[in-house]
């Protein structure tokens, strides 16, 4: 979502592996990489922050490259639920910040214009979540920009 409301490119991002199998100076066998994702997983880490631990602190390039399966998968597998995408409980906890912002400095117009876009960004992927079937459809998100005033 990076170029909703922008007409810049999007950031940018590592190369992904050539070869989808595991390198051979990994010492870390698939299950010990899979028990390292579910504590992670249970001390309530999203799936991009498990990938990034992994690939610091353990030198693991890829969940899929090591187990065969994808990270996402393999926690719904395992029953690990989150409440909403990862995507869509960033945005909601950035609109969350910037209204605590907002409350302090009532004067700061700019930042009340990106909430704004934030809000606008929320209410779409909940609508693409809504028909995909991973939010309730009776599932709303409560706008803050009139009420920050």
């Amino acid at each position: 979502m990076a170029r909703m409301h922008i007409r810049r490119k999007g950031k940018s991002h590592s190369k992904r592996p050539v070869v989808m199998k595991k390198p051979e100076w990994l010492t870390l066998t698939p299950e010990e990489v899979e028990e390292i994702a579910l504590k992670l997983a249970k001390e309530g880490k999203y799936p991009s922050e498990i990938g990034m631990i992994l690939r610091d602190q353990y030198g693991v390039p890829t969940f899929k490259q090591v187990t065969g399966k994808k990270l996402t998968k393999f926690l719904q597998e395992h029953g690990i639920k989150y409440e909403y995408p990862e995507d869509l409980a960033r945005l909601i906890e950035k609109a969350k910040n910037l209204t605590n912002h907002l409350k302090v400095h009532r004067k700061d117009y700019r930042n009340k214009h990106s909430l704004e876009l934030i809000e606008a960004k929320i209410h779409h992927l909940s609508k693409y979540y809504k028909r995909k079937g991973l939010l309730p459809q009776k599932w709303r998100y409560r706008t803050v920009v009139a009420r920050v005033e």
